[in-house]
């Protein structure tokens, strides 16, 4: 399937409704015939590119609390939120390979335009919520490595606009190199901090199976439950952007679309890519959690912000075993920690920018340059941020701490609104043997798993709405304040599903229309 392809240029911007990413699409040589091993490293990159979002600075200290919090019972959590995001980017991937259209694209030509900018505008809303995060991340990282004030730090995360204009001059294939390199760093940090605190391995493993205490609303221990610690991991781990960056990049391959044996091939390898890169975002977010259970003695981290890590790996005396105090004493273990931060906040910012890009030319059909798309984006989620550290600036650390850590958690509520308008439209039309053809629509058990994942995840994220809602009260919300968060959440609640309805309608009334205008168009 293919689409016309129209642009209009006026200064900066471009009117397009062209190929995905056009300028990387199709560009990159794979083997045909050759072995599996030298075809699996040709197609290897995408999921690196995707797998950055499984492990950004969002993660790490709603993983780190609940091993703190909850010992080894939200492993299961964990593995759950994989393997479901193992799902959904290989229907995202298949999407783009299929139907040479990324999700943004296929969900704008079968919806209205008035229903096509209302989820853009929530999309960009998650995209700028994570880009807190990232820069929250990048900020204490700069503050902690050399001292630069936290005001200042925000400002030169703004800067990092000129390392993507750097790197979009080297090539797509150097980028997810350097992606990959960057993933490495994020591993081997935890690797190692975890290796000298022996867990207790079987304890880990035993972790893995779920138990009815895994979703439960007690024990609540420093303000959190097992449920609200599962919905914290399952908000931080599956991402809506990340299903309309893969349908994008896994474009980039050169696949010959007229012969189906090519088309599956791309498919095939694609998804080795994808899982091998997501199982390494698994296995990072695996030992965040594991640091906080073995790292750190129990209840040990009064303080799980950035800073509150950082200082408490600077400490011996919060350490689970002798080996781990002589490491921590030469601050070893506090400097790869902030390496690691920040490897993960550029790391971010490569495939953040990208996203952007794939949504505003999906859904509103414009186009910007990378680096004014990254420095418009930067500088809106740059606001907040600033706001927070000048209005915080005479308080005492620990309350600036809290503050921006708080920032960045209650800024993740977006995510929870735009995963479901991501994921039910991926998974309606990867169901569709007229979308996708009989070849590669969703097996049986696929769709079974998908509709588990999509009404799962859905309910999830909406359940924890409520809290979210009451967390920008604080942690001791007054009765009235606890009712006004309950109603805003409720009442957001009704619009995301009347949205979703809305969605689902124009979907079904759209495929007709479009498959009509492809008919008339191949004639």
């Amino acid at each position: 399937m293919t689409h016309s392809q129209t642009k209009h240029k006026s200064g900066l911007v471009t009117q397009s409704s062209g190929l995905s990413l056009e300028e990387i699409n199709g560009t990159v040589e794979v083997p045909q015939g050759k072995g599996f091993w030298r075809t699996l490293l040709a197609y290897s990159g995408p999921g690196a590119l995707v797998a950055v979002g499984y492990m950004d600075p969002g993660n790490w200290s709603t993983s780190i609390t609940g091993g703190q919090n909850f010992q080894y019972l939200l492993m299961s959590v964990i593995l759950m939120s994989s393997l479901i995001a193992m799902l959904l980017q290989y229907m995202a991937a298949k999407l783009g390979i299929v139907t040479q259209m990324d999700l943004a694209q296929a969900i704008r030509a079968r919806t209205s335009k008035r229903l096509g900018i209302v989820l853009w505008i929530i999309t960009e809303l998650a995209i700028m919520a994570t880009d807190i995060a990232e820069v929250v991340g990048a900020a204490i990282a700069l503050y902690l490595l050399f001292g630069i004030p936290l005001w200042i730090a925000v400002f030169i995360t703004v800067f990092d606009v000129l390392l993507l204009l750097l790197l979009t001059k080297i090539g797509f294939r150097k980028i997810e190199a350097i992606v990959v390199c960057l993933i490495f760093v994020i591993l081997f940090v935890f690797v190692y901090q975890v290796a000298l605190s022996d867990p207790d391995w079987g304890a880990v493993f035993k972790g893995f199976i779920p138990t009815t205490q895994t979703f439960a609303e007690t024990p609540a221990i420093g303000g959190q439950t097992p449920l609200t610690g599962s919905l914290g991991i399952i908000g931080a781990t599956v991402m809506p952007h990340n299903l309309y960056l893969h349908s994008a990049v896994s474009q980039t391959r050169k696949v010959d679309h007229k012969n189906e044996d090519s088309v599956a091939q791309a498919v095939r390898f694609t998804t080795w890519d994808s899982n091998i890169q997501l199982s390494m975002a698994f296995i990072v977010n695996a030992l965040l959690l594991i640091m906080g259970v073995a790292v750190f003695k129990s209840g040990a981290v009064k303080d799980p912000s950035f800073f509150g890590l950082f200082h408490a790996l600077s400490d011996p005396s919060t350490m689970n075993n002798g080996l781990l105090m002589s490491v921590a004493k030469t601050g070893l273990l506090s400097t790869l920690f902030a390496v690691a931060l920040l490897a993960s906040g550029q790391n971010s910012t490569i495939t953040g920018t990208l996203t952007g890009q794939v949504i505003m030319e999906g859904f509103i059909h414009m186009k910007i340059p990378l680096w004014l798309r990254r420095l418009v984006t930067r500088l809106i989620s740059v606001i907040p941020v600033m706001i927070c550290v000048l209005l915080t600036r005479s308080d005492n650390p620990i309350e600036e701490h809290q503050a921006l850590n708080n920032l960045m958690n209650n800024s993740q509520v977006f995510l929870a609104f735009a995963l479901p308008f991501s994921m039910l439209p991926l998974l309606i039309m990867t169901n569709s043997a007229k979308e996708m053809g009989q070849r590669f629509k969703n097996r049986p058990i696929i769709q079974i798993l998908g509709w588990f994942s999509v009404i799962s995840l859905t309910f999830l994220n909406l359940r924890g709405l409520p809290d979210s809602i009451r967390d920008f009260f604080g942690s001791n919300p007054s009765a009235s304040q606890i009712t006004l968060a309950n109603t805003i959440a409720y009442l957001l609640i009704a619009a995301v599903l009347a949205l979703l309805l809305w969605t689902i309608i124009d979907l079904y009334k759209g495929n007709q229309r479009y498959h009509q205008e492809q008919s008339d168009l191949e004639e």
